[in-house]
């Protein structure tokens, strides 16, 4: 809960004074200080500075990190994933390698599908299991702060048993999870031939059940041709915010729908993917001050083609990046790595990348005020690298490069 970290290199503060994101050109300044501290107390930011400014008396018992030759930069906040299922999908990979397409694995019963029947079959208790590993490896990458949805069970038992799960990872880890129902993820078998009847179970059962438990934050859902259409998604998403849960939509993924406007329309704190959002919908996202939530991983995983973010980030849309940890279209939740990509093949620089995959991330779960920068009175979530200079986290790709994960003014030993 106390702790000094003293003598670091670079400090990475990404400083908002109190906006709940940065856009346009706010993107590049993160509130880079030099041989700077840091001063936990009881969990929060108590002093944030150079070390030639830090004039406080720390009592003997005051726990110290000495950051010589290290950056350290706020916790990772990976605000879209689906990190809790079973099984695995290494078979559908195999057959993405040979040529075959997403959509033409999910057509022949794979995909989605594929991970709902694993998860059906499972017990809580092996989905917490799995998912407090997942959690533990994000932790040692730096991320801190995560978001899961359902959307592997699409039947009442299943999705209650994963809303559950999530809840009940979230008292027992380290790591501050969000939970969002997914309920509207794709139309199980048992619905084939009636979607219909498949989103009047999400809104009459399913969404009313959550919410008077309160097991979400956020309700979701998959807007896109073979899925849920706009008409559909509206009523789920309604349904959602009439029951005291904020909208999330997957949009703009496979093809253009107009999911982007959708969001605008309702609301939404984040609208997720668009890799196939227009110069519309990215009018839509600004003037509703809606969160991009960018997910470079998918594109690179499955080989298709990458959001616009030089449009969305020039536009004044305030930019997110997470990693959408999945079992099928990425499999892999380390935030650097979602980095790299972003700036290799979305024309995404160091500093926005990094602002998007803190602050702004924090903004598309509606935590800024307490997540996402290194600033006097947040939570102290901090990630200490290894490296003399921010940019080299996105730059020497494929390692590890954090030292140490700081929760919450704690320093973790993660196994």
């Amino acid at each position: 809960m106390n702790l000094f970290v003293k003598n670091i290199t670079q400090l990475v503060t990404v400083g908002s004074s109190g906006k709940p994101w940065k856009i346009g050109t706010e993107m590049q300044d993160i509130g880079l200080i030099e041989h700077a501290g840091v001063l936990c107390r009881e969990g929060k930011i108590a002093w944030v500075g150079p070390m030639s400014s830090f004039q406080e008396s720390l009592p003997d018992d005051m726990p110290e990190l000495d950051a010589s030759g290290s950056v350290v930069l706020p916790g990772f906040v990976d605000s879209h994933t689906h990190a809790m299922f079973t099984g695995s999908r290494v078979g559908e990979f195999a057959l993405r390698s040979r040529g075959a397409s997403y959509q033409e694995i999910a057509a022949a019963g794979g995909g989605i599908l594929n991970t709902i029947r694993d998860v059906r079959s499972a017990s809580k208790k092996e989905l917490k299991r799995k998912t407090a590993r997942h959690l533990a490896e994000m932790m040692k990458q730096g991320t801190t702060t995560v978001e899961i949805k359902t959307g592997y069970g699409l039947e009442m038992d299943s999705e209650v048993k994963m809303l559950e799960a999530i809840n009940e990872v979230a008292e027992e880890e380290m790591a501050t999870v969000v939970s969002t129902f997914l309920g509207a993820h794709a139309v199980p078998p048992e619905f084939r031939g009636d979607p219909n009847g498949y989103v009047r179970l999400v809104v009459d059962t399913m969404i009313p059940y959550t919410a008077k438990r309160r097991l979400a934050t956020f309700c979701d859902v998959f807007c896109e041709n073979g899925y849920f259409d706009l008409r559909q998604s509206e009523e789920i998403l309604s349904a959602g915010k009439k029951h005291g849960m904020a909208a999330k939509v997957h949009a703009e993924e496979l093809t253009h729908l107009g999911g982007a406007e959708l969001a605008a329309r309702l609301g939404a704190v984040s609208a997720d993917h668009l890799e196939h959002i227009g110069d519309r919908g990215i009018r839509a996202l600004h003037d509703a001050h809606v969160v991009a939530v960018l997910l470079p991983g998918v594109s690179f995983f499955l080989n298709h083609g990458y959001a616009p973010a030089r449009a969305l980030i020039e536009s004044g849309v305030p930019v997110a990046i997470a990693s959408d940890f999945n079992p099928g279209s990425c499999m892999s939740y380390s935030m650097p790595l979602m980095m790299t990509i972003a700036c290799t093949h979305m024309r995404v620089s160091p500093e926005e990348a990094l602002t998007a995959c803190t602050l702004n991330g924090a903004a598309a779960l509606g935590l800024s005020a307490t997540h996402g920068s290194i600033e006097v009175g947040k939570n102290a979530d901090l990630v200490v690298a290894g490296v003399a200079d921010f940019r080299m986290l996105a730059y020497h790709f494929g390692v590890n490069h954090v030292t140490h994960t700081i929760k919450n003014g704690t320093l973790l030993e993660i196994p």
